[in-house]
C-alpha cells in the first residue's frame, strides 16, 4: 500500500515534455478547487537518486506552487523512465 509523503515543490523535477502539456487555466481552476476543498488526490513521483521525478499531477503542483505552498503531498512510486 502507497503511503502519503510531504516533499517540497523546489525538490521536485518535471520532465521538458510532460511541462509542454501544462494549461494555465486548468492551474488556476484547480488552485480555487484545492483553496475550497483541499488536495484530494496526492501527486505521484519517482525517487531516482538526487531527486524527485514527477510522474503524475503536473496541474496540481503547479496550482500548489501558484498558492504559494512548500510542501505538496505525493506517492512514491515505481515508475519507467519517459
Amino acid at each position: 500500500m502507497l503511503r502519503v509523503q510531504k516533499v517540497g515543490v523546489e525538490e521536485i523535477y518535471v520532465p521538458t515534455a510532460r511541462r509542454k502539456t501544462l494549461h494555465p487555466e486548468t492551474v488556476r481552476h484547480l488552485a480555487e478547487d484545492i483553496l475550497e476543498n483541499g488536495m484530494k488526490l496526492p501527486i505521484q513521483l519517482r525517487h531516482d537518486g538526487k531527486r524527485y521525478v514527477l510522474v503524475e499531477g503536473l496541474h496540481r503542483l503547479e496550482a500548489m506552487k501558484w498558492l504559494g505552498e512548500e510542501t505538496i503531498d505525493a506517492y512514491l512510486v515505481q515508475a519507467r523512465k519517459h
